[in-house]
């Protein structure tokens, strides 16, 4: 097949390279109409119980994640000129396209009793223009005397404020949502910097936000260290300036066909695709280079350039294709995960990784083809003396010191397993950010003084129409205790509810006096029911978004402090009996919602999927290994130096304090992928020299280590150089990506070069020997490398 394509490919340059050409100009046309995602990352499958929970909330109650908060601490904040001018910001606020509604002191409203319409009418508590230092202390003596607003919008013991801002889900959902938080913030600092207060902002869209800026600017930055980092590492290798400059144009046009295939599928760019143009860049690198050198040596052998290109496609196509199909199993797998997130990443990056073989594989035989012949200057590098002398040492262990290799490995095996036990398994919604990062600390000055910013929702279906309020209204009361059982709990925020509005009501009826913000007895909320629009979502818009028409089923609405999955887990874990010892499940249905129970579960989801997607591929790839060798022992056994980096990676978490989290344990399939290119062309080449006449196995062994060892090596060279630059991202988990992931496939190198060569003398005999050189599925004639 492979010599069919090559005689194919070198006889119709011209028309194969129009062809991929053509194709690149589509696929960048469809490229440049790449946007970002700005909405929440749809990580839990339609089908889940959670999420289907938390749809059902927010197409009853609206979005409970489109909300950003401002705000800032001054005990001073009722001056006339400062309180003048946070009047005159929330204004400013409302003005910006996009948003829907803003609460805030200068904006909030008053219950008013009007008994000539027999019904409460909502007063802002600002209408005009404040001019004198009398109207803002008589503003302030007002503001605390309507508990409703305290620990929501204002804290009385640390002169907290903050303005909590609704976009229009339109603008959230687009491009927008970034020139907003941005005209935002320069309304908000502009307020700081003239009256010497620290601005603070948080709440969903601007954390997405900020995250999505970041994103964008390190998906740039990745691109360029990758060009950078692999030009630098071709001038090395091949030291010649047009091979270098048309490797990375081949590279990037498969990076181009990346972000195309991406826009195709109707992708957007999330934190994890913006990862896939830089990883194909790195991935893409090494077909190139095998490829290079092969045609490099070929030449040297016969100075016969067709047939160097020919021989080249021939033997070199095959094993860069299983290989590059080991490493696209390593994403494809994420398919299986059936998150939305997962899937887009790992379908893209399957693709692209194939794409850029075939790409690499048509390109470069008809640009070596163009370019003059080699020089010798140009193959110094495969003499490689220092390497060789490395590989010598290596075969040496392999022959002579096979019980201290696995002795060596099974004490590294067994201290990782025990810094495994250590590994925390535990997430954030601002997890992948540093600690100094200005969202985090935002964020922590909310919860210190609003009890957080995440949503927290209850929602109660009392399951009969009118059923908030029969019986005398039984189920204010039984929420009313279950808001005092829940006030015992610092995680949580004040809430938001119908009891809380039907006090507001109390108070106002009661001539707007603090100490009637309580829900009343029987009688008086009989009489209170009285006023038309007081407890029900018909007249009074207020309350919409917090009873549905019918009043059957109501919310109550809390702000969770990110305490972190696994506490989180506890809490709803204690809460739930609790709430059903109030609201009993025979006559109520009570669910727990919002995004932070939904960021829980997904975390949770992701490294029990995780963890199965990276067992399937365990499988694939070992069936791929089979159509090579038909031996399953071999099989089997030859995956013991692509598992114990894992384990030793897995080990290195443990100690380092290195959490399980989405980010993270994706290390684990694509380094599993790609390590297993090591292990096929270490046992493809084993294979040849075995089938030699004569040759015995330590001789084939020794050939094996010395013929695969120098490109084994340049390829782990290139891997751990491409991954290391995520070590320059801001992100936390995509720095522990990139560092882990090069740490273990350096770790994989080792274990194909020493253990997985120990193993195969160790276990050979006659029988096995037969098993190796009878004819797989997949034939490679030719020596591989």
């Amino acid at each position: 097949m492979w010599k069919y394509f090559s005689g194919i490919l070198l006889r119709n340059k011209l028309i194969f390279t129009l062809g991929v050409l053509l194709l690149t100009v589509f696929m960048g046309y469809e490229a440049f109409k790449m946007q970002l995602s700005y909405e929440f990352a749809k990580i839990l499958p339609d089908d889940d119980s959670t999420f289907i929970e938390y749809q059902k909330f927010k197409k009853q109650f609206g979005e409970d994640g489109s909300v950003m908060v401002m705000g800032f601490a001054d005990q001073n904040l009722y001056q006339l000129d400062k309180f003048s001018d946070w009047h005159k910001l929330n204004l400013e606020l409302k003005k910006i396209q996009g948003v829907k509604e803003i609460l805030s002191v200068p904006t909030m409203y008053r219950m008013v009793r009007n008994d000539s319409l027999n019904k409460f009418d909502l007063v802002p508590l600002i209408k005009n223009p404040i001019t004198s230092q009398q109207e803002v202390d008589s503003l302030k003596k007002m503001v605390m005397s309507l508990p409703f607003y305290e620990g929501i919008i204002y804290n009385k013991e640390t002169g907290a404020n903050l303005v909590a801002i609704t976009f229009t889900k339109k603008d959230l959902d687009s491009k927008r949502r970034i020139d907003m938080v941005k005209e935002i913030r320069q309304l908000g600092d502009a307020f700081a910097t003239k009256h010497q207060v620290e601005m603070h902002y948080s709440g969903m869209p601007y954390i997405r936000a900020q995250l999505m800026t970041k994103v964008s600017s390190e998906m740039t930055l990745f691109l360029i260290l990758a060009i950078c980092v692999t030009a630098l590492i071709l001038w090395l290798f091949f030291r010649t300036f047009t091979t270098v400059f048309f490797s990375l144009i081949v590279v990037v046009i498969g990076v181009l066909w990346s972000i195309g295939i991406m826009e195709l599928f109707g992708y957007k760019i999330t934190v994890l695709s913006g990862l896939i143009a830089p990883l194909i860049m790195v991935i893409g690198l090494p077909n190139c280079i095998f490829l290079i050198n092969k045609y490099q040596s070929e030449f040297s052998s016969h100075g016969n350039k067709i047939k160097a290109l020919t021989r080249t496609i021939e033997t070199i196509g095959i094993t860069l294709f299983l290989a590059n199909i080991t490493t696209a199993i390593g994403f494809g797998v994420l398919y299986f995960t059936k998150s939305t997130m997962l899937v887009e990443f790992g379908v893209v990056a399957a693709i692209s990784v194939m794409a850029t073989y075939f790409i690499t594989l048509i390109l470069i035989p008809i640009i070596l083809n163009l370019l003059p012949s080699p020089k010798d200057k140009h193959t110094r590098h495969q003499d490689g003396k220092r390497i060789n002398g490395a590989l010598n040492i290596i075969d040496g262990l392999v022959q002579k010191r096979r019980m201290g290799i696995y002795l060596t490995t099974a004490a590294l095996t067994l201290i990782s397993f025990w810094g495994m036990t250590y590994i925390d398994m535990n997430g954030y919604v601002v997890d992948d950010l540093p600690e100094k990062d200005p969202v985090y600390n935002d964020l922590h000055f909310f919860e210190k003084n609003f009890k957080g910013v995440l949503p927290f929702e209850i929602s109660i279906d009392s399951k009969e129409p009118n059923g908030l309020f029969k019986n005398n209204a039984k189920t204010l009361y039984k929420i009313k205790r279950l808001q005092n059982m829940l006030a015992d709990y610092p995680q949580l925020s004040k809430p938001v509810s119908i009891v809380e509005a039907v006090k507001f009501s109390y108070q106002a009826y009661k001539g707007g006096n603090a100490k009637f913000y309580k829900l009343p007895g029987v009688d008086d909320l009989k009489t209170l029911s009285e006023f038309s629009g007081s407890l029900s979502g018909g007249q009074n818009t207020k309350l919409k978004s917090f009873i549905d028409s019918t009043k059957q089923i109501t919310r109550v609405s809390y702000q969770a402090s990110d305490i972190g999955s696994k506490k989180m887990k506890e809490l709803v874990k204690e809460l739930r009996p609790r709430i059903d010892s109030i609201l009993e499940p025979q006559d109520y249905k009570v669910s727990l919602t919002g995004h932070s129970l939904v960021f829980l579960k997904s975390n949770d989801y992701l490294l029990s999927n995780l963890l199965e997607s990276l067992v399937i591929e365990i499988i694939l790839i070992a069936i791929v290994g089979i159509a090579l060798f038909r031996s399953v022992r071999i099989i089997i056994l030859s995956k013991l130096p692509c598992l114990i980096p894992l384990v030793i990676t897995a080990g290195v978490m443990g100690f380092l304090d290195i959490r399980f989290k989405p980010s993270t344990i994706l290390i684990f399939s694509i380094a599993f992928g790609i390590s297993s290119d090591g292990t096929i062309y270490f046992l493809t080449k084993y294979r040849q020299e075995l089938k030699k006449k004569g040759r015995t196995a330590a001789e084939a062994i020794s050939a094996a280590i010395h013929d695969t060892g120098l490109s084994m090596i340049y390829t782990s060279i290139i891997l751990f150089c491409g991954f290391a630059i995520f070590a320059a991202s801001s992100f936390g988990g995509t720095v522990a990506l990139g560092v882990l992931v090069s740490l273990t496939l350096l770790l994989s190198m080792f274990t194909n070069l020493i253990l997985l060569p120990a193993i195969l003398l160790s276990i050979h005999r006659k029988s096995l020997k037969n098993e190796i050189i009878e004819k797989p599925l997949i034939d490679i004639e030719e020596e591989d490398l």
